[in-house]
This record gives structure tokens, C-alpha cells and sequence, in this order.
């Protein structure tokens, strides 16, 4: 496993650039069609009056926007979106509140404080069956990595070797995060019996990072893993999540704006999708951005670089669609681990999770753009060998598998002609 966990991005920082993921279709000279240098088509649509009226009659105006700085790729475009003005340029104003993880984030969610947020799929799983009228309308931080970490010094070298600990072994997590639901899977995988060899402690990303005393090993996702494995290095990983769960990130709303103000959701998954491609023209500028973000000041400038490049810049910019029949059926075995453990209130179907996505925003700006829509996520590559819901998953795309980004577009990929730093793409 320790071999699988080098860094390839680290031999291929250029490679990583813009260029490598232009291949494909033929280039050719700009056409009279307006779009930004970023790909995105002018002019902007604004909201209505009407809308902005109602969001103020509501309470919710300004919006609030909740987004997790620790969560990378999903960080970026939150901030991306709020660097650059993406809301205000269609007319609305926001505002942006930081918070440490998903659960924080489901408070305020639940309470109507903010109105837009962003999840892993655990706390997605909690808002679902509580209820919670939230709409999924794109995807954020695409197999974002979680892992085990054990201090240097461990003689720990895989899962497996926690068996038979006397007294159990101390795993710190973020309990009813994603990084609980791999770990809790990975155990079950690797023969572990939770509260007999191993018990798990709730530790917030800020302690982990520490690697506190009593601690046999940590469950971070990135930026936190990284920060330990490859810029404090004061540990290492024994397991990573691919083989255990296909991970998205949720951006998410309120169900009120998609089914009262959808022109507001519109521009919601707009500026998600605007920022994405403005990351992907200008990574080391969004690094810069991230940076001077007050939880993100003390990291280092190629850490934030290299987590923009792996969680934004990796696949294909169709990755934020929100296919809901593939997320529907991967979740569900959340839903039915944490019935199994009496954590939910109610039995949870593939069904429902599809209900609580919105597609149809993402449609339209697929549209808008000239992309073709995806029927299953960019990181699932054509051909595999691998059934939703049967893990161990074999390999799919993931830094772990891929020496360069992946080309776009790419034959069908388009619909119609699309313009993105200064070339043309047709289909």
C-alpha cells in the first residue's frame, strides 16, 4: 500500500497544466460566439426582481453560503466563486461562512441559517433522512482522498494489523463524516470488529493533524492527509478509501429556491460551474486565492497548488454533473451500513437518493455550454470491471491511476462549438 500512496503529481507538475487536458478535438481560430477566456458564455443571465424580492421577504438576503476550508476542491470553487464575483454578476449578493466539517454544516443547513452548502456523503445520508429539503445540484472534490494514518514510529503496516489489539487500538475521526463510512467499510473489509480491536474516538481535523499521544492512527481526507504524509511527515498511510467508495462532495440548496426561485438555482450552479473553469485556466492564481483565505494562510502555496490540481483540474470539467442514478446507488450502502447500526431513522433507498438531486440546473448549463451530459462520473472509466455496490471496487481513474488529467473535450463531448483560452473546440 505504502508503494500505491507516492505522489505521481509530484513528477508531473507541469504536466498537470492546462494544455495536457486540451487534447482532443481540432483547434481551431476563435469564432464571433462570446465567452469568457475561461470557456464560460457571455452575456451573463441575470435574476429576476421577483426572485430577489422573494429571497428578501424570506430572510435570505443576503444568501448564505457554507463551505468547509479543510475539504479540498470543493474549498476552491467556494472561494473562486466568491473571489471573482460569480453570485454578484448575475445579480446576487452572498455572503460565505466557513465551517470544519459536514456535520457543522448540517446545522446550519437544517436551520435555515445558510441556504447553500457542501457535504461529504455521510453528512449528505444524515440531511436525507432527517428530512431536510435540500437539493443536490452538482458535484465537488471527486474522489477525494481519506486515509488511515499511523505516527512514523508504528509498527502498524496495514488494517489488518490492528486485529487482536489489547486493549483496542484508537482510531481519531470525525464520527458521522465520510471519513467514518470508509473506515467503518474498510474494517469490516479487513476483519476489524469496531469496540473490540479497534474504537473510535471523535477528533476534529485540527487535533489529527497532531497525531496526539494515545492515538493509534488517524482518518483524515485532504488537505489534512497530505499536510501529515507530505508536509509535516510525521506520518504515514496504511489504507486509502478508493477500493471502499466511489466519493463526491455534494453542492447542495435549499429546496425552497429550487421549487420557488429557479432562476436563483440556476445561478447557484452557474457560478459553481463558472469557477471550475476558471480554476481550470488559472490553478497557480487559485492557489494564491486559497491562500490568502485565513484557515488556509499557513499552508504551503504547493500543497494548495497541487490539492487544485488533483481535486479540480484531474477529470474532465463534466465531472460536476450530478448523475443521480450512479450517486443513488453507490449511497445507498451508506444508508443501509447505518441502518444495520440503528444510526438512521428510516430505511433509505436508492430511490431516495436520487430524489434529492436536481439535475436539471446542471442540464441547462451543459446547454448553455455545448457539453454533452454524462451518464456516469467522469473517474469511472468505459469498459470497467467493477459493479456499483460490490466492494473491493477495482482501480477507476484516481491520481493514483492517472499520469496526466484527462483530455477535453474529446471526441463527443460537444454538442455544439465551445471556446476556452482563446481556441475553439467543435464537436
Amino acid at each position: 500500500m505504502q508503494s500505491q500512496l507516492r505522489h505521481p503529481f509530484r513528477r508531473l507538475a507541469v504536466a498537470l497544466g492546462l494544455a495536457a487536458t486540451l487534447a482532443g478535438g481540432p483547434v481551431l481560430a476563435a469564432e464571433k460566439a462570446q465567452f469568457t477566456d475561461w470557456g464560460w458564455p457571455q452575456p451573463y443571465e441575470k435574476v429576476s426582481e421577483k426572485s430577489i424580492n422573494w429571497l428578501k421577504d424570506k430572510g435570505w438576503w443576503p444568501l448564505t453560503v457554507a463551505w468547509q476550508p479543510p475539504f479540498s476542491g470543493q474549498n476552491a470553487s467556494l472561494v473562486t466563486i466568491n473571489r471573482l464575483d460569480f453570485l454578484a454578476k448575475r445579480g446576487l449578493e452572498a455572503k460565505f461562512q466557513a465551517f470544519n466539517s459536514g456535520p457543522d454544516i448540517n446545522e446550519a443547513i437544517t436551520s435555515g441559517k445558510a441556504q447553500v452548502g457542501n457535504g461529504g456523503n455521510f453528512p449528505l445520508t444524515t440531511l436525507i433522512d432527517k428530512n431536510v429539503p435540500i437539493k443536490v445540484v452538482g458535484i465537488t472534490a471527486p474522489n477525494l482522498k481519506h486515509q488511515t494514518i499511523v505516527p512514523n514510529d508504528s509498527p502498524v503496516k496495514s488494517l489488518k494489523d490492528f486485529k487482536g489489539s489489547n486493549p483496542p487500538a484508537v482510531i481519531g475521526i470525525v464520527t458521522g463524516s465520510s471519513a467514518e463510512f470508509y473506515f467503518q467499510i474498510a474494517a469490516a473489509e479487513n476483519g476489524l470488529a469496531v469496540g473490540r480491536d479497534v474504537v473510535l474516538k471523535n477528533l476534529p481535523l485540527s487535533e489529527q493533524i497532531q497525531l496526539p499521544k494515545g492515538i493509534a492512527a488517524v482518518v483524515p481526507w485532504d488537505l489534512t492527509a497530505s499536510l501529515i504524509t507530505q508536509e509535516k511527515k510525521t506520518g504515514r498511510s496504511i489504507d486509502v478509501s478508493y477500493p471502499y467508495n466511489i466519493y463526491q462532495g455534494s453542492y447542495y440548496l435549499r429546496q425552497e429556491l429550487v421549487d420557488n426561485v429557479p432562476d436563483v438555482a440556476q445561478a447557484l450552479t452557474d457560478a459553481l460551474i463558472e469557477a471550475n473553469l476558471w480554476i481550470r485556466l488559472n490553478p497557480e492564481k487559485t492557489a494564491d486565492l486559497l491562500g490568502e483565505e485565513p484557515n488556509l494562510k499557513n499552508v504551503p502555496k504547493t500543497l494548495l497548488l497541487q490539492q487544485v490540481q488533483e481535486y479540480n483540474n484531474l477529470y474532465k470539467p463534466t465531472y460536476v454533473h450530478p448523475t443521480p442514478a450512479f450517486w443513488g446507488q453507490e449511497n445507498a450502502r451508506i444508508a443501509q451500513w447505518l441502518k444495520q447500526g440503528n444510526r438512521l431513522q428510516r430505511t433509505l433507498t436508492a430511490k431516495d437518493y436520487e430524489n434529492a438531486f436536481a439535475p436539471q440546473f446542471a442540464d441547462k448549463a451543459f446547454a448553455k455550454l455545448g457539453w454533452k451530459i454524462p451518464t456516469q462520473p467522469a473517474a469511472i472509466p468505459k469498459n470497467w470491471s467493477g459493479k456499483v455496490g460490490q466492494h473491493p471496487y477495482p482501480e477507476y481513474d484516481t491520481y493514483l491511476t492517472l499520469k496526466a488529467p484527462q483530455a477535453f473535450p474529446e471526441k463527443g463531448d460537444l454538442t455544439k462549438a465551445w471556446q476556452f483560452n482563446g481556441k475553439s473546440f467543435k464537436p
